[in-house]
């Protein structure tokens, strides 16, 4: 392939304002709609400001990479597909790899190391997972797997979790010791907040 055909996106605003960064290819990832990446920031606010921000599916690293933008100290992305994890880390470059860290593999499997981590630290997280939408070839329980992976996470370990998905699917009241607090549609995409 060609690099005039390299998909891209911008940070919209904070400190990396205008970045330009590169997408993985859309067989392995899908990226998300800037009308959803706002509206998920607009609702965070100055939540994110100092705050340990953890996307799980991260393919580019698009939202964790605004969440910095925005004033996260730290960033913690989970990607298991070894393009989008090259395309993530030279994303992570043109800003401040200082504050970001990369945990390599199968999230249902890594988030029990991520959740160390986050004990150490001593604070909660913002979470955003954004999983491959079910339709996709071999993703058919990729729900089943999030949901039972959400209620393994603490309270302590966790601010929000948001989760980015298909709107025909319905999500549950609650999950483990979170309770849904606002949906947001956006055509096919909805956002759902845990707290």
């Amino acid at each position: 392939m060609n690099n005039t055909s390299t998909l891209t996106k911008k940070i919209i605003a904070g400190k990396f304002k205008g970045k330009s960064l590169k997408l993985p290819s859309k067989e392995t990832t899908r990226s998300s709609k800037m009308i959803v990446v706002e509206s998920f920031f607009n609702t965070l606010q100055f939540d994110v400001i100092d705050a340990v921000f953890v996307e799980l599916f991260s393919g580019s690293g698009s939202i964790g990479l605004e969440a910095l933008s925005r004033g996260a100290k730290k960033v913690i992305f989970m990607e298991k597909d070894k393009d989008a994890i090259r395309v993530l880390r030279s994303n992570i470059a043109q800003t401040d790899p200082s504050r970001c860290e990369v945990v390599e593999g199968n999230s249902f499997i890594t988030i029990a190391e991520v959740k160390k981590r986050l004990e150490r630290l001593g604070e909660g997280a913002f979470i955003y997972i954004d999983p491959p939408f079910s339709i996709r070839e071999g993703m058919e329980s990729i729900y089943d797997q999030t949901l039972a992976m959400i209620a393994t996470l603490s309270l302590d370990t966790v601010h929000l979790i948001t989760i980015e998905h298909m709107s025909e699917l319905e999500l549950p009241e609650s999950i483990g010791v979170f309770n849904r607090i606002k949906t947001k549609k956006f055509g096919k995409t909805t956002l759902s907040y845990y707290a």
